[in-house]
């Protein structure tokens, strides 16, 4: 008795081997056939004593032997086989029709298509049916088929989709247009029949039963089987029969042969299996039993270190990543409520047990889950887990000591901070922590601990500028409280650096500005920071405030009085220092003068400075008299009048500049002016280089008048020279000015003369050319080509002409 067991991929077919004398299976590679199905068929002494019992209770219709049985012709299952083993047709569609022999056959043409030859073919004739050809009573040649020697055999796959049995030891695959689209099955030249149980083709000879895949058209197995008669499909089961008995054999359900394929590492062949069978599964139930399957595809590619290969179909698969993350130990965080899929996806317990002691193999395998959670986690996929899969990266990156650590932590994270700080600790990543602690809100928390950092007591050398990024952190800090207890330490650290939390602290909605006036109050102990505190709201912000201003310049006249005391004096530091207070003094004009001079009373040293504050009093005497007669620097004077009278009319400046030739001239000794004369003295040729410098400042006829006669006039030669040249261009200029002016009187007298011919209508709807309000009074002017203007326009008119703005600016010249 044949006891059938249950499918198993494509391996063995059936198993145990048949009773004595009835033949013996070959054992393949896997089981096809579900043992539980042989309680469906009876033994045969239990089938002979029914036979009896029906025999005495007076049955009188015709009975088939069905391994024993007697079964009626219209009883389900075999009866149906045994009538037409019989002869019999219960089933009025036949597939196939012979006809007798003639002349010759349909051949194949060269595209694998048949050509329908009605008339002489002998053997098949074609496909009947509308479900064959799309119309009924037509047909389609496929190849030459000799009826004489076997039985044809046509197998219905699907709606428009036939197996026959080609010449050749061929099964090929049609539709109903002849055309072939799967690639033929290599089977025996002498099949008997054949039967569909997709995704397989079963084939019946005379010595053997193979099974064919569909999907690639490989042979799976080949069982032993002598005296086969019959091989057929029906509602899902195969029945195949010999001279003395009938088997139904039962496939294995779908999802156990594709489990069989995965267990045995045929990861190709399963997903091939599952994909080709998606047409008779529910499309809801396809999509889950497809997910799962390359979801376990993708973990014996994992198991296997084909990585690329794994994450395709994790991906596909649309693996829940905390599948994945669960073999790495201690990469979870504890308080994750994820549990492993059921029934297990894979057979490994965690990363150890995969790569058993091969730490080569973890390291991989570490990288791999370091990529692919870099990819998912600004995914669908990672939708739901955020923080799980944050967090295991985040203990990747730290253990691996990974660049994209500090990428993860400055960015949006969902890392958990309790079990992320016990990792970071644990490999020496404090900066990185102190990330994690800023993003969760605790920015003491942070600066704590990179203060810790940067004062050596921990170690960490992941920024070599930490100290500079803390500033920067304070500089940027929305929390005004953070700022002044930390700035403290950054101004001891260094007072340089340090201000930038005040002087480079952005204004933003989310950010309060730093009062200033609390700010220097905060710097008092710092007085280096305090300066450059002040210099930028002066300099930089120009922040026009008189305490400012004057705090600024004592700040610089303190510097300048220590380093005059210093013995000995550093000359490099006390020029800039003098420098930075000078230009100061110059271009301020908010301190307090007064106060700032009466504390440069006591210095003899700081003449220049002192002669800069009389120019801003207006004391511009005694400005002059330090720097000629106390100092003796000449070129120091002529640029005192130069910036006294830089934002003046020329007028003044030519005043000061009278003014310093008269200090140059009063200073000369009594009797001296024929050594002047000769070129000595000190003044007098101070006086002559002023002079023959500046001569288009000066007025000719007031210098010549205050130039001693005893002066030669070889010495003030480029004065001269000067003084004439300008003179004579500027008559010059006066005439042509005067010329044009005339004739721009004459065009006007003659315009006037033509507009007189013509009559000038003027209304008070009628408006002016210049200002174009409308007429109110009769008197008007008439402007060339006959418009009419007010008589105050007309004027301003004349008063805004070049003419006579050159006419009013040469009336200076002599």
């Amino acid at each position: 008795m044949l006891r059938e067991t249950l499918v198993r991929g494509h391996q063995r077919l059936l198993h145990p081997p048949l009773s004595p004398g009835r033949g013996r299976f070959l054992q393949g590679q896997a089981d096809l056939l579900d043992p539980e199905a042989a309680s469906q068929i009876p033994r045969p002494q239990e089938a002979r004593r029914r036979a009896a019992r029906r025999l005495r209770s007076g049955a009188s219709h015709s009975a088939l032997r069905w391994n024993g049985v007697p079964r009626r012709y219209g009883d389900s299952g075999v009866g149906s086989l045994g009538s037409w083993r019989r002869g019999q047709n219960p089933r009025r569609d036949r597939v196939l029709r012979q006809r007798e022999p003639r002349q010759r056959g349909p051949v194949l043409r060269g595209d694998g298509r048949a050509v329908v030859q009605e008339a002489d073919s002998s053997g098949l004739h074609g496909l009947r049916g509308q479900s064959a050809v799309g119309q009924r009573g037509a047909s389609q040649e496929l190849f030459p088929y000799n009826s004489e020697e076997r039985r044809p055999i046509v197998k219905r796959i699907s709606r428009e989709e036939f197996l026959l049995a080609a010449p050749g030891g061929l099964g090929m695959f049609a539709n109903s247009e002849g055309a072939s689209q799967r690639a033929p099955v290599n089977w025996s030249e002498s099949v008997i029949a054949a039967a569909v149980c997709f995704p397989y083709v079963v084939a019946l000879d005379e010595n053997f039963v193979t099974i064919h895949s569909m999907l690639d058209q490989q042979l799976k197995q080949t069982l032993s089987f002598r005296d086969g008669r019959l091989l057929q499909d029906f509602e899902g089961k195969v029945m195949l029969a010999s001279t003395k008995s009938v088997y139904v054999l039962v496939p294995l359900p779908l999802e156990r042969q594709i489990q069989d394929l995965l267990a045995s590492r045929r990861v190709e062949e399963a997903l091939v299996l599952t994909e080709g069978a998606q047409r008779n599964i529910p499309k809801d139930k396809f999509q889950v039993l497809h997910r799962r399957i390359l979801q376990q595809a993708g973990f014996i590619k994992f198991g296997q270190l084909q990585f690329l290969e794994a994450k395709e179909h994790f991906s596909k698969g649309e693996l829940d990543v905390r599948e994945l993350i669960s073999l790495y130990p201690l990469l979870l965080p504890a308080s994750s409520s994820f549990m492993r899929c059921h029934p297990p996806l894979h057979e490994f317990a965690d990363l150890n047990h995969l790569a058993q002691g091969d730490q080569e193999k973890v390291l991989r395998c570490k990288k791999f889950l370091i990529s692919y959670l870099g990819e998912v986690r600004s995914t669908d996929v990672a939708n739901g887990c955020r923080d799980d899969v944050d967090t295991a990266l985040l203990k990747l990156y730290a253990e691996q000591d990974h660049d994209s650590l500090l990428d993860l932590l400055a960015s949006e994270n969902f890392c958990v901070l309790t079990d992320s700080v016990s990792w970071l600790e644990k490999y020496h990543k404090y900066f990185a922590l102190g990330l994690l602690y800023h993003f969760n809100g605790q920015d003491a928390a942070a600066l704590k601990l990179w203060i810790r950092i940067v004062d050596g007591e921990l170690q960490d050398s992941t920024r070599s500028d930490l100290y500079e990024y803390i500033v920067d952190f304070l500089c940027c800090s929305s929390s005004i409280e953070i700022v002044w207890k930390y700035a403290d330490w950054a101004l001891r650290k260094d007072p340089t650096t340090g201000i930038r939390i005040f002087t480079k602290r952005p204004v933003g909605k989310d950010r309060s500005e730093v009062n200033p006036d609390e700010a220097i109050a905060y710097l008092g102990k710092h007085s280096q920071a305090l300066l450059l505190y002040l210099e930028h709201l002066v300099l930089e912000r120009k922040m026009q405030k008189e305490k400012f201003h004057t705090h600024l310049v004592m700040l610089y006249l303190d510097r300048v009085m220590l380093l005059l005391s210093e013995s000995p004096t550093d000359e490099g530091q006390l020029s800039r220092a003098r420098e930075k207070l000078q230009a100061m003094l110059r271009e301020s004009d908010l301190y307090r003068v007064q106060f700032v001079l009466g504390k440069m009373e006591s210095c003899d040293k700081l003449l220049l400075e002192r002669a800069t504050l009389h120019g801003k009093l207006e004391e511009h005497d005694k400005a002059l008299h330090i720097l000629v007669h106390k100092l003796r620097d000449f070129p120091s004077a002529e640029a005192f009048c130069i910036w006294a009278s830089s934002s003046r009319d020329p007028g003044y400046r030519q005043r000061l500049f009278h003014l310093l030739l008269g200090v140059y001239l009063d200073g000369s000794p009594p009797g001296k002016g024929q050594a002047a004369g000769g070129g000595g003295g000190e003044m007098e040729m101070a006086a002559v280089d002023l002079l023959n410098r500046h001569g288009e400042v000066f007025d000719a006829v007031r210098v010549l008048r205050m130039l001693p006669e005893s002066w030669s006039l070889q010495l003030l030669r480029p004065f001269l020279n000067r003084a004439v040249r300008a003179s004579m261009h500027a008559g010059r200029t006066s005439q042509i000015a005067l010329g044009l002016a005339r004739s721009e009187n004459v065009q006007l007298l003659h315009d006037r003369l033509k507009e007189r011919r013509k009559p000038i209508v003027v209304s008070e709807k009628k408006g002016c050319h210049l200002c174009h309000n409308t007429f109110s009074e009769p008197g008007v002017v008439c402007l060339p080509g006959g418009v009419p203007v007010h008589v105050h326009c007309a004027a301003q008119r004349v008063r805004d002409s070049p003419t006579k703005r050159q006419l009013a600016n040469s009336s200076n010249h002599t």
